[in-house]
């Protein structure tokens, strides 16, 4: 009977580190730069946060004309014009969160320096919204519905990054529905109390936005969270959203150094004299100031992308043409 070799033991094969994944943590001075707003208004039908979106959109906007991405059936276009509000519209039928990222993509590639999405609860729970995908998604694990989030969470967490990653003020509106619980009352009887409301959207969403405010069916705002120090807590009733939000939140966002607008990156990542080095420096920019996951235009197929994921692809086909 012959004998076998002796089996032959390798090493096991390290994948390819990607340099672009190799960035240092790198501490720097804390500076106070010029930001964009990201404002969240949250209400019941009936509240007005249509209307506010708007008015709070205008006011950003300083009069010059912003986009609004409907998934209300034409809600926003009913106030076209009233208080000088002028705004282009793309009308949503469909709410996959990659499609909202596709629509951020093409807004930047329109210039529009203020975005209303109304509203982002529809791309939580609405037709092929994130809730859609992961029910669609859990018949390839078995019909196991948290597995499904394997790929509905990538899909909801990139929409965040691109309205984060906005190059304008972002804001949104969500529907919300009250909570309620049962306590007791000074007779010794249970009944119903209001909690609070709770936005239709995924749990923790608030926290992305640096100013949130709830409405109720009086038209009364109420500030939950503000980074701006003069809008904290306030209550405002039927407000003026250009003057009462707007303004104050302009005032404290632009007391600040001067920001790189994203348009000069993208620029620099397809000039005709880039490099692989010159690439990955840029690239090492965008990953300091949080603005890769940038949504623009692929500028030679059109297809949407992210500004990191456009440096990453260029430095790569430029290194690979000098191999």
């Amino acid at each position: 009977m012959s004998q076998l070799p002796p089996p032959v033991r390798t090493g096991r094969q390290q994948p390819q580190a990607d340099e672009y994944d190799q960035g240092g943590f790198v501490f720097r001075p804390a500076t106070k730069d010029k930001a964009k707003a990201r404002v969240a208004i949250q209400g019941v039908s009936g509240s007005g946060k249509t209307w506010t979106g708007l008015s709070i959109a205008h006011g950003l906007s300083e009069g010059r004309r912003f986009a609004v991405i409907d998934t209300e059936r034409g809600a926003a276009s009913l106030y076209v014009g009233i208080n000088g509000i002028q705004f282009d519209v793309l009308q949503m039928h469909r709410y996959d969160p990659r499609d909202l990222v596709k629509a951020l993509a093409a807004a930047r590639e329109a210039g529009y320096g203020t975005v209303l999405i109304d509203s982002l609860s529809h791309y939580w729970k609405g037709t092929d919204g994130t809730l859609d995908q992961v029910e669609k998604a859990k018949s390839k694990y078995g019909g196991n519905s948290f597995a499904g989030w394997k790929d509905g969470t990538p899909m909801q967490n990139e929409m965040i990054d691109a309205l984060l990653t906005y190059p304008g003020h972002i804001v949104v509106t969500m529907r919300s529905q009250t909570e309620w619980v049962l306590q007791e009352n000074d007779r010794g009887r249970r009944e119903p109390v209001a909690m609070g409301m709770r936005a239709e959207q995924r749990k923790g969403v608030e926290y992305e936005f640096g100013l949130v405010a709830s409405m109720d069916i009086d038209n009364t705002l109420t500030v939950l969270k503000s980074r701006c120090p003069s809008l904290h807590k306030r209550s405002i009733s039927e407000p003026n959203g250009a003057v009462d939000i707007a303004k104050p939140l302009l005032d404290w966002l632009n007391d600040g150094a001067e920001t790189v607008d994203a348009s000069a990156w993208i620029d620099a990542a397809g000039a005709d004299d880039a490099t692989p080095d010159s690439l990955l420096a840029l690239y090492r920019e965008v990953e300091s100031r949080g603005a890769l996951a940038t949504p623009l235009l692929h500028p030679q197929t059109g297809q949407p992308t992210s500004l990191g994921d456009y440096i990453r692809e260029r430095g790569g086909a430029l290194k690979h043409a000098q191999q």
